[in-house]
């Protein structure tokens, strides 16, 4: 029940913060890219490289794994490992990453209930772990432009999927200004406006436009 008295400036508990989430990464491969076909294959790589770059500026956990790397479907994202090149690449052969004993002991590790979810392909890979995940009792976020599925239909119809069992559907610019939520929050400000800089399109020019002519007739 509404109570007016209850009213407060503060954030609500469903926020993405760094310190209640992890960032999990899933077949983010060649093999797997090949056949992505839900939308532009090159953005999907953009939005995969500004969330991890989101994950590193404010230091999220964050969890690497790939399928049958050696034997079928390739390295890791090679502007991904580079994002984190000292986390180990847990490696499976179970399509469902959430069957994998590291993989989840890795999750179980961080202590942290909300997951930030991105892989490929979205109808395999990235809904199985998700739905097992839910099943358990975390919260799962499905970062959708930093995922891809076969298909457009593939895509779509896995994250209705996901959202029906309760995830809950963002885009890589979205969880990383939840992570800022605060301009004023400077010890993440230089990272942030980098990253979108760098990838987020006309918002990222837009920060440009602001840095290199308000800010000069500021500094006037």
């Amino acid at each position: 029940m509404f109570d007016i008295n209850k009213v407060q400036a503060a954030p609500s508990q469903d926020l993405l913060t760094p310190d209640n989430s992890v960032m999990l990464f899933v077949d983010h491969q060649p093999q797997m890219f090949f056949a992505a076909g839900s939308g532009d294959r090159a953005a999907v790589i953009n939005s995969t490289v500004g969330l991890a770059k989101t994950a590193r500026a404010f230091d999220v956990p964050t969890v690497l794994s790939t399928v049958a790397a050696e034997a079928f479907s390739g390295p890791i994202l090679p502007q991904l490992a580079e994002v984190f090149p000292e986390h180990e690449v847990i490696d499976r052969t179970s399509m469902n990453a959430w069957e994998d004993e590291a993989f989840v002991a890795a999750v179980k590790a961080t202590g942290r209930k909300k997951i930030i979810l991105s892989g490929l392909w979205t109808e395999v890979c990235l809904v199985l772990p998700a739905l097992s995940a839910l099943e358990q009792g975390y919260e799962v976020y499905v970062v959708s432009d930093a995922s891809a599925g076969v298909s457009p239909a593939a895509h779509e119809h896995a994250l209705q999927r996901m959202l029906a069992a309760g995830a809950v559907p963002v885009t890589w610019l979205q969880v990383l200004l939840e992570l800022q939520r605060d301009w004023a929050r400077q010890e993440t400000y230089a990272a942030v406006t980098e990253i979108a800089k760098e990838h987020a399109g006309a918002y990222g020019l837009g920060v440009v436009y602001a840095q290199a002519v308000i800010g000069a007739h500021a500094a006037g």
